[in-house]
C-alpha cells in the first residue's frame, strides 16, 4: 500500500508538470526573488512622499531664511526647492523630500531607499496599468514601477500611505478654512459625505494592496519575503479645545495659519482622522499586512496647538515648535500644496515610527511620542494597536 501511494503521487506530479508544460506555463520558483541590494520603497501620496519637508517650523517672517525655517533658502532673497525635493521640486510635483520617512527611517540591513510616492496621488495612480491604474505627473503607475524594481533589486520593505486624496482630505481642509471666514461649520456638510465615501475608498485601498501583492508574486516573491506596511494619517490640527488662539482671532488665518472653527477642528481631529485610520486598519487586518497607526504620533505639535509657538529669531526648536506646515493661504512662503503636511520635524518623527515597526515583529502597531524624549521627534515608541 505504501509503494502504491508513492507511485500514485509520482504519477500525479508528473501529470501536473505535463499539463503545465502543455499550457505553456511554468510552476513559480519560490526562490526567484533577486538576491541583489536590499531595498525599502515608499508608495502612495504626499504624506509619505515628503510634502512639507522643506520647513523647520512656521514663522510670520517672509524674507531671507524665514527665521531659519526655510531649508530651500540659498542666500539673499533666493530659494531653491530642489535642495529639499530634488527633481520633484516643481510646483504640483511629487515633492519627495530628502527627509521623508523612507529617506530618514533607521533601517538596518537596507542598502537603498527608493521613494515612488507622489504628492496628490490617488489609488488609481498606484494601481498597475493592468489593474486600471493611470500615469501621474509624467510617471508610470507606482505598482508598475515597483514591479520593474523588484525584478532587479531585493525589495524587503514597502511602506504605503494612500486613500486620503480619494476621500478628498485636501478639499475638506480648504472648505473648512473657507467656512471659518464666513462663520459656518464645514463639518455639517462634509461629515455625511465622508461617511458615504468611506466604503468605496476602503475598496480602492484594498485593491491597491492586492495589486501590490500580485506584482510582487509576479516578480518571484512570496508574501513572506518582504514587509508591506500600510499606514494611516496624523491630524494636522488639534481638537478645538487645544488651540492657542481664540476661535474669532483673525490671527488664526493671517498669522498662525489655522483658520478653522473649534467644532470643525474637533470633528477633524477626533472623528475624521480616526475614521480614516480605522478604515486603513481594517484593510490591513483583512489582507494580512503590517499596519502603522500614526494618528496620534504628532499630537501636541499640530498647527496652532496650545503649548507650541511659531519660530522666532532664536531659530527652530522641535521641542517648542509645530511639526506641520501651516495653511499658507496667500502663497507667500513656499507652495499651497505644502500646507497641513508634516514638516521636517514631523517627517523625522514618522521616520522613527517606521524604523521601529521595521525592527519589530510583523503586526499592527500604534506609534506615539516618547514623552521622556523631551520633544525629540527621533524618539518615538510603538505599542500593539488595539
Amino acid at each position: 500500500m505504501r509503494t502504491r501511494r508513492r507511485t500514485a503521487s509520482r504519477g500525479a506530479a508528473l501529470l501536473t508538470v505535463a499539463l503545465l508544460g502543455l499550457a505553456g506555463l511554468t510552476a513559480p520558483d519560490a526562490s526567484a526573488a533577486p538576491s541583489g541590494p536590499a531595498v525599502a520603497v515608499a508608495m502612495g501620496d504626499s504624506f509619505i512622499s515628503g510634502e512639507g519637508g522643506r520647513w523647520l517650523g512656521n514663522t510670520d517672517r517672509y524674507a531671507g531664511s524665514r527665521n531659519g525655517t526655510d531649508r530651500a533658502w540659498t542666500g539673499g532673497s533666493s530659494y531653491d526647492p530642489a535642495k529639499v525635493y530634488g527633481a520633484s521640486a516643481a510646483v504640483g510635483g511629487c515633492h519627495r523630500s530628502d527627509g521623508s520617512e523612507i529617506a530618514a527611517a533607521p533601517l538596518p540591513g537596507i542598502d537603498e531607499r527608493i521613494n515612488l510616492a507622489c504628492s496628490g496621488a490617488e489609488t488609481v495612480h498606484v494601481l498597475s496599468a493592468a489593474a486600471g491604474g493611470q500615469a501621474y505627473n509624467g510617471e508610470a503607475p507606482q505598482t508598475d514601477r515597483l514591479a520593474a524594481l523588484a525584478r532587479t533589486k531585493r525589495v524587503k520593505l514597502i511602506a504605503l500611505s494612500i486613500g486620503g486624496n480619494d476621500l478628498g482630505f485636501g478639499q475638506i481642509i480648504g472648505d473648512c478654512a473657507y467656512d471659518w471666514y464666513f462663520k459656518r461649520l464645514c463639518s455639517k456638510t462634509r461629515a455625511p459625505l465622508v461617511q458615504q465615501k468611506l466604503p468605496g475608498v476602503k475598496a480602492k485601498v484594498t485593491a491597491v494592496v492586492d495589486d501590490i501583492r500580485a506584482a510582487m508574486r509576479g516578480a518571484g516573491y512570496a508574501d513572506g519575503d518582504y514587509r508591506l506596511v500600510l499606514q494611516s494619517y496624523p491630524s494636522p490640527i488639534p481638537g478645538g479645545e487645544s488651540f492657542r488662539l481664540s476661535q474669532n482671532d483673525s490671527d488664526r488665518m493671517f498669522k498662525d495659519g489655522c483658520p478653522f472653527n473649534d467644532r470643525d477642528a474637533t470633528w477633524a481631529a477626533y472623528t475624521l482622522v480616526p475614521q480614516i485610520g480605522d478604515m486603513v486598519r481594517a484593510v490591513a487586518g483583512a489582507r494580512g499586512t503590517d499596519h502603522l497607526d500614526v494618528r496620534d504620533a504628532l499630537a501636541g505639535h499640530e498647527v496652532c496647538a496650545v503649548g507650541t509657538e511659531q519660530v522666532g529669531q532664536s531659530g527652530p526648536d522641535s521641542r517648542r515648535h509645530e511639526w506641520f506646515r501651516f495653511l499658507d493661504h496667500a502663497n507667500t512662503q513656499g507652495t499651497l500644496e505644502e500646507s497641513m503636511h508634516p514638516n521636517a520635524h514631523g517627517q523625522r518623527a514618522l521616520a522613527a515610527c517606521l524604523g521601529l515597526v521595521a525592527a519589530a515583529a510583523p503586526g499592527r502597531w500604534s506609534c506615539t511620542q516618547d514623552w521622556f524624549g523631551n520633544g525629540d521627534p527621533a524618539l518615538m515608541r510603538i505599542r500593539p494597536a488595539s
